[in-house]
């Protein structure tokens, strides 16, 4: 059995750091996106107006000068704010200069098509949510997401970023559903539409009262891998927090959905403890633990 890999890299500017981890698994990035078809990269506009809280254009940029080198066909860049329009993020972001640089079509996921995928309300019975049928009908979806805490799940990485950006208009709010009901349903919705490869730009992080309100914090990391469970595990451990208090990585891990057991999990490039950043939680993460 393969052990999944999570590149991990130093980081001077946006850029930098997301091209230096994407380099060191660039042999497998190369061999996942041969053939394919739709190419998705899914940024983070949680909010369209805080430069902090979305990803930057650059870290974009880093992925897009990654993978251009093995697709060439137009590369969709597909987003659902939860507040604002997505064209107010474009344009407040700096996206719309990727059109003409990398031949980019935007979509905008919350007025897309839908599926229905089962998942949880805050009972634990079933219930549909819609997602984006642009998103899972790509065939290699990239998560580019940014290191940030979460006043629901910890901390929002690579597979939270696409989850809930795909869920089209106002399906994002009737996810939810509660501490443990919104777990579970990241992890469920994640079999449908797990990325293909996962970045995290950690150059400028997000702590305390994340998504949107929190604080930056100089982290200067990135890290990226084709195993996002695993990304996404080894990512909270360098913000300080332990990958099975994460819970939505839990249930993917006892889901075999993913890898977040450490121990199970190799990493190139600098070591976890290189680049360790203690994040401060945000203020009701006690009350996310209370799960266990």
């Amino acid at each position: 059995m393969t052990r999944p890999v999570a590149a991990i890299a130093d980081s001077r500017s946006h850029y930098d750091g997301v091209a230096k981890a994407l380099e060191l698994i660039e042999d497998q990035i190369s061999q996942g996106i041969k053939g394919k078809n739709k190419v998705l990269v899914k940024p983070n506009f949680v909010t369209t107006s805080r430069q902090l809280a979305a990803t930057h254009v650059d870290a974009v940029k880093a992925i897009l000068d990654t993978i251009r080198k093995y697709y060439s066909e137009t590369v969709i860049i597909g987003e659902g704010p939860a507040f604002s329009s997505f064209r107010s993020g474009l344009e407040n972001y700096n996206y719309l200069k990727l059109r003409s640089e990398y031949d980019v079509e935007f979509v905008d996921l919350n007025e897309d098509d839908y599926v229905e995928v089962e998942a949880f309300d805050s009972r634990l019975n079933p219930m549909n949510l819609r997602i984006s049928k642009t998103v899972v009908e790509s065939d290699y979806r990239i998560s580019a997401a940014l290191a940030k805490t979460h006043d629901f799940v910890i901390v929002t990485l690579a597979i939270k970023n696409m989850v809930v950006g795909s869920l089209v208009g106002g399906e994002k709010w009737r996810l939810h559903q509660g501490y443990k009901a919104m777990n579970m349903n990241i992890a469920r919705l994640a079999k449908t539409i797990m990325p293909h490869l996962g970045v995290v730009d950690g150059y400028l992080g997000m702590e305390g009262r994340g998504p949107s309100s929190g604080d930056p914090i100089q982290s200067r990391f990135a890290t990226a891998s084709v195993y996002p469970v695993s990304l996404d595990a080894v990512t909270s451990k360098i913000m300080g927090f332990e990958p099975f208090d994460i819970v939505y990585l839990y249930h993917s891990n006892n889901w075999k959905v993913g890898v977040a057991d450490l121990r199970m999990i190799d990493t190139v490039g600098r070591s976890i403890a290189d680049v360790a950043r203690r994040f401060r939680p945000h203020p009701r993460c006690r009350d996310m633990l209370s799960w266990r």
